[in-house]
């Protein structure tokens, strides 16, 4: 492991792109720590600590963003709104036949990229507002008495709010931008990543301390460790877990020379979707709930759909289940594929180019998605009963270790691609390399 790191010292232009990934990381959670003027941060910070325990949607938000929004930090939105505009232009093209043709070339997928840029804007101008309409609205029991969110609320306070959190939203793009233009791997998801290690070194730090004054037993501290080393090996396994359909290419003469005649294979994932799933069941799921905590008639929903209980386990399971596969027919589409193949005369031998292609491609993924749409819920209900059942002590598991896995393996493969091009030996064996040429 040393060697591998002082091969990644050695080759210039990785090391240039570490560094420069480190500076922007490091400016960007510099700015999750700067609050908004006017807030009480205290207070804030102790209401998100008992909305991420009753499972509400701001809870949830706060995951994503590192902790920022507990702080009301500056870049509390984070890259989350152009997350969504991402997604939304993603939906709109298996709808609108003029997006779809835009994304299928070049120049239309620069305009793709330009109209998400706009509806990040709008997006986190109405977000702002709407976080800046629900602080001046709470307030927090403490000791001393009644303390509220934000101590001169009005329209000062919207407007500074709304401009100052669209600025870092789209301060927080441009971030993520430049490091994926300038940097190792994808900038957007390597933010989100960071953001999901935040509360790591906390956790561990809780979970010392109530092993020192014997609050937990160090054999129960052993059977937590083991269960989440098996659970995040079942996590990379899942990940990395594809099946190989394999495709043959005809031999064709151009010239005076003879090209194709090789075979590859079509690797499908198990879990194409990704963490998609989880977080469009997750924002359905508790949306119930976050609308019971303003209207009191509704407090039976609060209670219903809270996490640990019966009803809200299962519809959030079969909700996930059903994005899992809706996902995965959007981002995949088995009749391109086929009209590909068919195009540059690849077949899979025994299957029929065309439509027989494309029919037995979509019933493969359909087989294979269903074990990772089941582990999706698995996954992410296993945090809730880990803190139940073997009181664990911290939140782990779900959306956020989805995120961590798949981030930290697309960054360690990016650097293992960077350390072959230059023919040194990367964080894999030589002879697992090898096996793979």
């Amino acid at each position: 492991m040393m060697s591998t790191f002082q091969n990644i010292l050695k080759v210039h232009d990785l090391k240039k792109k570490l560094l420069f990934t480190l500076g922007a990381v490091c400016i960007y959670r510099l700015g999750a720590h700067i609050p908004l003027p006017g807030i009480n941060v205290e207070a804030l910070a102790q209401l998100m600590q008992q909305l991420k325990q009753q499972g509400s949607l701001f809870g949830m938000y706060d995951i994503f963003v590192g902790g920022a929004l507990s702080r009301a930090a500056i870049l509390f939105l984070g890259v989350m709104p152009y997350i969504s505009s991402s997604i939304i232009f993603q939906l709109l093209g298996s709808v609108f036949p003029q997006i779809e043709k835009l994304q299928r070339d070049q120049a239309g997928r620069r305009k793709i990229t330009q109209y998400t840029r706009y509806l990040t804007v709008g997006l986190a101008a109405f977000q702002a507002f709407g976080i800046a309409a629900y602080l001046e609205m709470q307030k927090f029991t403490t000791a001393t008495g009644v303390q509220p969110i934000v101590y001169e609320p009005g329209w000062m306070f919207k407007f500074s709010s709304v401009l100052t959190l669209t600025c870092g939203a789209i301060f927080a793009m441009w971030i993520g931008e430049q490091i994926t233009e300038k940097g190792i791997g994808n900038g957007i998801s390597f933010l989100i990543f960071i953001g999901c290690l935040e509360e790591y070194p906390a956790y561990f730090f809780r979970t010392a301390q109530l092993v020192a004054t014997q609050g937990l037993s160090i054999f129960h501290l052993i059977i937590i460790i083991v269960i989440m080393v098996l659970i995040v090996a079942a996590v990379v396994v899942m990940t990395q877990a594809t099946r190989r359909i394999p495709i043959q290419y005809p031999k064709r003469v151009i010239g005076r020379r003879m090209y194709g005649g090789q075979s590859t294979f079509l690797p499908l994932r198990v879990n194409t979707a990704g963490v998609i799933p989880i977080i469009f069941a997750q924002s359905l799921v508790v949306f119930p709930s976050t609308v019971a905590a303003y209207i009191p008639s509704l407090k039976y929903l609060a209670e219903l759909f809270r996490p640990g209980h019966w009803a809200y386990d299962i519809i959030f399971f079969v909700l996930i289940v059903f994005f899992t596969y809706f996902y995965t027919s959007i981002v995949f589409n088995p009749t391109e594929l086929a009209e590909n193949m068919k195009r540059y005369g690849g077949f899979i031998p025994g299957i029929r180019p065309g439509q027989k292609t494309a029919d037995y491609v979509d019933g493969v993924l359909s087989r294979i998605t269903l074990p990772g749409a089941l582990f999706l819920g698995f996954i992410a209900l296993v945090p809730w009963y880990m803190m139940s059942y073997l009181k664990v002590p911290f939140y782990f598991g779900g959306t956020t270790l989805l995120i961590i896995v798949g981030v930290a393996l697309d960054t360690v493969q990016q650097i293992e691609t960077q350390l072959l091009m230059h023919h040194y030996e990367g964080f894999m064996k030589k002879g697992r390399i090898k096996g793979r040429r």
